[in-house]
């Protein structure tokens, strides 16, 4: 399995850096315009709903843990062709939140078990940094 953590340090109290990451119109903000559907009970669904060029997108899984304050991670199955949506072929996000005189370091795990297409370039995704912008969300635009 593919692990990769990023560790981001946001200036501001892990309260509302937990906001950012849990409530869904802050979430559309910094997670690509997305569209979260959940209630954060584990075990329960959890949507990413996008729309790119008049399609809808959708990543979907099931929340695993959810620590108010402190931890949440869940699955996630984001479809593409040639990939059944298989237990075997979901993901895992892990955010760790831990605050120390008004500094939050924010711990952003992703573990992948998903088989790598031979051809699939190495190194991270094109699209915006996500945790830049969540840094930026939290720190400039949230009051």
């Amino acid at each position: 399995m593919k692990t990769s953590d990023s560790v981001v340090e946001i200036l501001a109290p892990a309260s509302k850096v937990w906001l950012a990451l849990t409530m869904p119109d802050l979430v559309k903000q910094w997670q690509y315009g997305s569209d979260l559907l959940t209630t954060w009970e584990p075990g329960t669904p959890i949507i990413f709903r996008n729309e790119w060029n008049g399609q809808i997108f959708e990543q979907k899984g099931t929340v695993l843990e959810f620590i108010p304050g402190s931890r949440l991670k869940y699955s996630l199955f984001f479809p593409h062709p040639g990939l059944q949506d298989i237990p075997e072929h979901y993901f895992f996000m892990t955010y760790e939140l831990t605050e120390s005189g008004g500094l939050t370091s924010l711990l952003f795990r992703q573990e992948d078990p998903r088989p790598s297409p031979p051809d699939a370039p190495s190194g991270g995704d094109d699209g915006p940094d996500v945790l830049s912008s969540l840094k930026e969300l939290v720190e400039i635009k949230m009051p």
